[in-house]
């Protein structure tokens, strides 16, 4: 399988040197074709997937439906596969991609239920008084992913140098090392404040912002039990992580006539698609507003 072995190496040093993507997404995208690569030396005596037919493709796609694996776990697989033979097509090693007429398996479309606006306040009435550096900081992870909606590895990523408060800005480093800079509220540059004096007494000096209380980097782990574990005093959603934190942030702002491009940019989405799933919820704010206010409306007879 040395061929093999080299072509995906080559595949994966492209999408993290020139794509930028994450250590995290490498891990996941040399898991499915080293899968797909024992699929086809198991059932199809083959020690190379550089070529293959999309009827190989498919009986992979049946065996991981048989073994009751999602259709959006499924799909993820398959679009590693395609973008590995992208990859190959690209860099003229092949000159047809088997994947692509593939079309993906269907999902069903899951609802993210964001915060109200009044849970998130209950939080933060909560959260006010404590003094300590830990709860300074905690309340001011909340205040910052919903008042930026930024991403939770994107918060535990900011340098010190990264946040101009004469400025009142924040330099966030998205997905593909893609920076955008975002707004900071006056409530928050407070909170901010406090909590650069009660850190310089224990700063490490790692150059992250956000640290514990022993100066080190926060890690992601620690940073969803802290949301979840306020959350879970004030909502009975299933859901309490920094994402709905994030979705809450970008549901608040449409409903309150936000553009979509604006939402866009403040999130760090490369195209509106992806923003366009936080219509949802304001749809239905748009609908209770045109039921209450339109004279034909059952409300008004």
């Amino acid at each position: 399988m040395g061929n093999e072995n080299i072509d995906i190496t080559s595949f994966l040093e492209y999408l993290l040197l020139e794509k930028g993507y994450s250590k995290h997404t490498i891990i996941a995208y040399r898991k499915d074709l080293i899968d797909f690569s024992s699929f086809c030396a198991l059932h199809f005596d083959q020690e190379s997937i550089t070529v293959v037919a999309y009827a190989q493709v498919r009986r992979w796609i049946v065996s991981l439906v048989a073994a009751d694996i999602s259709n959006s776990t499924i799909n993820r697989k398959v679009s590693s596969l395609k973008s590995f033979y992208k990859f190959l097509q690209k860099s003229s090693q092949i000159e047809n991609n088997p994947l692509s007429k593939h079309k993906s398996l269907k999902v069903a479309k899951r609802v993210q239920v964001p915060f109200t606006a009044k849970e998130i306040n209950a939080v933060l009435e909560n959260m006010a008084g404590g003094q300590n550096f830990e709860a300074c900081r905690n309340r001011l992870l909340v205040e910052l992913l919903y008042s930026t909606g930024m991403r939770r590895a994107e918060l535990i990523s900011i340098q010190e140098v990264d946040v101009n408060c004469a400025d009142q800005t924040i330099k966030v480093v998205g997905k593909r090392n893609k920076e955008r800079y975002v707004p900071i509220l006056s409530s928050v540059l407070q909170t901010i404040k406090e909590y650069q004096g009660l850190k310089a007494t224990i700063d490490g000096g790692s150059g992250f912002f956000l640290i514990t209380s022993k100066g080190n980097k926060l890690y992601e782990t620690l940073v969803y039990r802290i949301i979840n574990s306020y959350f879970s005093k004030i909502s009975s959603k299933v859901k309490k992580s920094p994402h709905i934190l994030r979705h809450s942030f970008a549901t608040h702002l449409l409903n309150e006539g936000a553009d979509l491009n604006s939402v866009k940019e403040l999130l760090g989405h490369s195209s509106l698609a992806s923003t366009q799933v936080y219509t949802h919820n304001s749809l239905d704010a748009i609908k209770n507003i045109y039921k209450q206010a339109h004279p034909r409306s059952n409300k008004k007879q």
